[in-house]
């Protein structure tokens, strides 16, 4: 996917299909490859995914919070001329979809969440990894997943990479702060757009009760298990997710 990038002029982003835009959010240290089934199983139907990648590790430190994120995400859906968006998140991600979404709901159709931060406190990460223990990395990596084989050699070493490099350390420290001060408990009852929320009911990092109170609060919400599934649902079940996804949106007509 990294080798079919386009580049205009700040934005670097993912690009397959027409039709309706599906906006995919990529988490703190999810790469845009998580998303390779959705790619995949959502052009053919009659949509149209980009997936951009967002600046994480580029904002000055002062400018690295959730805020930030939500206001780029909306200079990119201008700079792309789009409207009725979905935008589709994962932890962190769902974070910034969901903060676009308040922030600017007349540009979002509906709105997908998985894994999200944005409510439970520790979702960013209570003990971050400790520099230089790669040991540990590896069982943090694979605590993501229900099943630890999904957390591969290239995850872990990306990872590891990210966190002994101390301008992206700092920036995720940042990140993480930033997501704890913006929780979204007390602005989700005012929300009216279309959620969809898709949850594993193994997630260790955002647990099965995240989902329920996401969709206790949110006045429009469905809200779907994957089992066996851990805090990245499209990547360890992308058949399920598509599913269960597709299947909101026809019912929703999206």
């Amino acid at each position: 996917m990294t080798d079919q990038l386009k580049k205009e002029g700040k934005f670097t982003y993912f690009e397959r299909g027409e039709g309706t835009p599906i906006i995919i959010l990529h988490g703190l240290m999810g790469g845009l490859s998580n998303f390779d089934g959705v790619a995949n199983f959502f052009p053919p139907k009659g949509y149209r995914v980009i997936i951009p990648e967002l600046p994480i590790y580029d904002m000055p430190i002062l400018k690295t919070n959730v805020k930030t994120f939500a206001t780029y995400v909306k200079k990119f859906i201008d700079h792309k001329e789009l409207k009725d968006v979905i935008l589709l998140g994962n932890s962190l991600g769902g974070h910034i979809g969901l903060l676009c979404t308040k922030l600017y709901p007349e540009v979002v159709k509906a709105l997908v969440i998985t894994g999200s931060s944005g409510l439970y406190e520790s979702a960013m990460g209570e003990s971050y990894p400790k520099r230089g223990d790669k040991d540990y990395i590896r069982k943090k990596a694979e605590n993501v997943f229900y099943d630890p084989k999904i957390a591969t050699d290239e995850i872990v070493e990306e990872v590891y990479a990210t966190v002994n490099d101390r301008n992206k350390l700092i920036r995720t420290l940042s990140i993480a702060k930033s997501a704890i001060r913006h929780n979204m408990g007390k602005d989700l009852p005012n929300m009216s757009n279309p959620v969809c929320i898709i949850w594993g009911k193994q997630d260790n990092v955002t647990p099965p009760e995240v989902a329920v109170e996401f969709h206790e609060k949110l006045p429009d919400s469905s809200l779907y298990w994957i089992d066996k599934c851990g805090h990245a649902a499209m990547m360890e079940h992308p058949d399920k997710f598509n599913e269960l996804l597709y299947a909101w949106l026809v019912e929703r007509g999206i």
